[in-house]
């Protein structure tokens, strides 16, 4: 479950732990007439880069140029935690990164593993975020659209929001 008091006190540390635990994620740049896609996200937070692993004659790496921006959209794995995050994107084939990441559900996608001649990675560079972080519980859910409804409060409080910009 996604904390309040983290997203209150911590958004940046939450938004990377979230981005780290998800299988994947929504990946989609701008000025593209293509639609967003399930990419596979590692996030490098010292940083501030999610890499991804794709191929170089992909349509979405042929999509960017320089200074291309793009948006990644994700849900945490107990739907209590949804974020879009906004950079640049750019193809970088960084051969540190590529061992870093590399795993057995990675590798099942390069027939000639690490040495796949059409492997490539794309770097991210998130400088903008928005985050949302809402109850799992039914009970306070309902507790509080009840108490919005009787007139104790105006809207409800089922949620954190927050609005990271990273440098």
């Amino acid at each position: 479950m996604a904390s309040f008091n983290e997203a209150r006190e911590h958004p940046a540390r939450q938004l990377w732990d979230q981005v780290n635990d998800v299988h994947a994620g929504m990946l989609g740049v701008e000025g593209a007439d293509m639609h967003m896609q399930p990419m596979a996200p590692h996030a490098d937070p010292k940083t501030n880069i999610i890499w991804f692993y794709t191929k170089s004659d992909a349509e979405l790496t042929r999509a960017i140029k320089p200074g291309t921006r793009a948006r990644f959209c994700l849900v945490g794995k107990d739907h209590d935690y949804h974020a879009c995050l906004a950079g640049k994107i750019e193809v970088r084939a960084d051969p540190s990164k590529i061992d870093e990441y590399w795993n057995s559900v990675v590798a099942a996608w390069y027939e000639d593993g690490k040495k796949d001649p059409n492997l490539t990675m794309l770097a991210m560079h998130v400088d903008d975020a928005e985050i949302w972080v809402s109850t799992g519980s039914k009970l306070k859910f309902g507790w509080e659209i009840a108490k919005a409804n009787l007139g104790d409060e105006k809207m409800p409080d089922v949620g954190v929001r927050q609005h990271l910009h990273f440098a």
